[in-house]
């Protein structure tokens, strides 16, 4: 897969934000396939991130702005990819399964992304916690 081109028209600007979501999604997956659980669970960033902690944190992220966010859907556990205030994979998480639910978050994201206007506003939920709610396109580009 290549980086989406500039000038690649579409006539749906929502088909623009969820091209280069789907590019920077396979980038991910294709970072971190093949990596060994040392590597995965090892970090080279001054951060202390690890990859397979990078890729927990957005399949977290994902959820929190479409699902609970845009949605206004309650999630158990909205904050899973934290721990300590920081980012956190446990020693029992596969890599594979991550990537999966990754990858069905895109789906649904898509899904969701398709069904409304850019300019429509999410359902309330506590994300906001009483704020104004975003529309659609501020919750993708975020």
């Amino acid at each position: 897969m290549e980086l989406p081109e500039p000038m690649n028209p579409r006539d749906d600007p929502r088909e623009v934000l969820l091209e280069y979501l789907d590019y920077y999604r396979w980038t991910v997956r294709e970072k971190v396939t093949g990596l060994d659980d040392a590597a995965l669970r090892t970090s080279r960033l001054a951060s202390g991130w690890t990859p397979i902690e990078l890729v927990k944190h957005l399949v977290n992220v994902e959820r929190r702005w479409i699902v609970w966010g845009f949605e206004g859907v309650d999630l158990p556990d909205p904050w899973a990819d934290a721990r300590d205030d920081r980012w956190y994979a446990g020693p029992d998480e596969r890599v594979e399964d991550l990537l999966d639910a990754f990858d069905a978050g895109g789906r649904h994201t898509r899904e969701v992304v398709m069904a409304y206007d850019l300019a429509d506003l999410g359902a309330p939920s506590d994300r906001w916690e009483d704020e104004r709610l975003p529309p659609l396109e501020r919750v993708r580009l975020h």
